[in-house]
């Protein structure tokens, strides 16, 4: 499971343009690098654009799933991961980034805003957080914890049946 771009974007009249943005390309080749982030971020802009205001949606790319959110107020929000990551995972987390965002950057910011000029610094620690699901969401970890319980009685029952 991995996490690959976690963006914030801004959907306005004309276009849709990125505020802010964290990638983690280490696991692709170096001189790929560049592209790969260049595709994550057209790839985020065009999902964002054919989103409707106050939706959220999940779009299979290649063997990436892109997950957006797109908030009535026009932010927006999407997360790049493998298929393997689970998507309430990422809606909380956009739900997250997103009010954070929201609270930190002024609105009046938005829609002339570029990475260059919006100053917000979280987004590079949400991406290394949520890399492991199971220790950034606490339903995930329960779930997980659970799992593991149930194997445990169930390899438990089965010694109890064979020894009787």
């Amino acid at each position: 499971m991995r996490l690959y771009s976690l963006s914030v974007l801004y959907k306005g009249d004309p276009k849709v343009h990125l505020l802010k943005a964290a990638y983690d390309v280490s696991t692709f080749n170096f001189f790929q690098r560049s592209s790969v982030q260049e595709f994550m971020t057209f790839t985020s802009q065009l999902i964002v654009e054919r989103s409707e205001l106050g939706s959220r949606a999940s779009v299979k790319e290649q063997e990436y799933l892109c997950h957006v959110y797109v908030r009535n107020d026009g932010l927006a929000g999407v997360v790049i991961a493998d298929n393997e990551y689970p998507q309430r995972v990422c809606f909380t987390l956009l739900d997250k980034v997103l009010d954070e965002f929201s609270r930190q950057v002024s609105k009046i910011d938005w829609p002339s805003g570029s990475p260059a000029t919006i100053s917000y610094a979280a987004l590079d620690g949400y991406l290394s957080k949520y890399q492991n699901p199971r220790d950034a969401d606490p339903m995930t970890r329960v779930q997980a914890e659970l799992d593991e319980t149930k194997i445990i009685l169930a390899r438990k029952q089965n010694s109890c049946c064979e020894i009787m």
